[in-house]
């Protein structure tokens, strides 16, 4: 609906005025400036909410990428660990089978003592049945 004419600076009028009174003799060119530079305000107000609202996208768009990002270092963080866990058990499989093998030397030497202590034992009690035992 257009308004025209009085309707229109009437309702200008209201809405323009800074103080209850307005001028008579106050032209249509500076209610067409006023009008004018309150479009521009509210463009301004309204591109700002756009800019606003295209900046907070980027943040989560951001947020988004720090956070696979950091799911990925985790992913080699772990990684990382569990080799160097696979590593110290094989380090300790490794060690283990040493220790093995040493044990089976140690048990052959252990043995063949035992073997030469046992023999010598025999010796001894050949010898202590062979020979007549001197009292005195």
């Amino acid at each position: 609906m257009f308004l025209r004419g009085q309707k229109l600076t009437l309702i200008l009028y209201k809405w323009l005025k800074d103080d209850n009174q307005m001028s008579e003799s106050q032209s249509r060119y500076s209610i067409v400036e006023r009008l004018i530079k309150r479009k521009l305000e509210i463009m301004n107000s309204k591109s700002n909410l756009k800019e606003d609202v295209k900046r907070k996208e980027q943040k989560i768009s951001k947020l988004k990428k720090e956070l696979e990002n950091w799911k990925k270092d985790i992913q080699e963080d772990i990684k990382r660990e569990e080799r160097k866990k696979e590593l110290e058990i094989d380090k300790s499989k490794q060690e283990f089978e040493n220790s093995k093998e040493q044990m089976k030397d140690k048990e052959k030497v252990l043995d063949e003592q035992i073997k030469t202590i046992e023999e010598a034992l025999k010796s001894i009690e050949e010898i202590s049945k062979a020979s007549p035992t001197i009292q005195g």
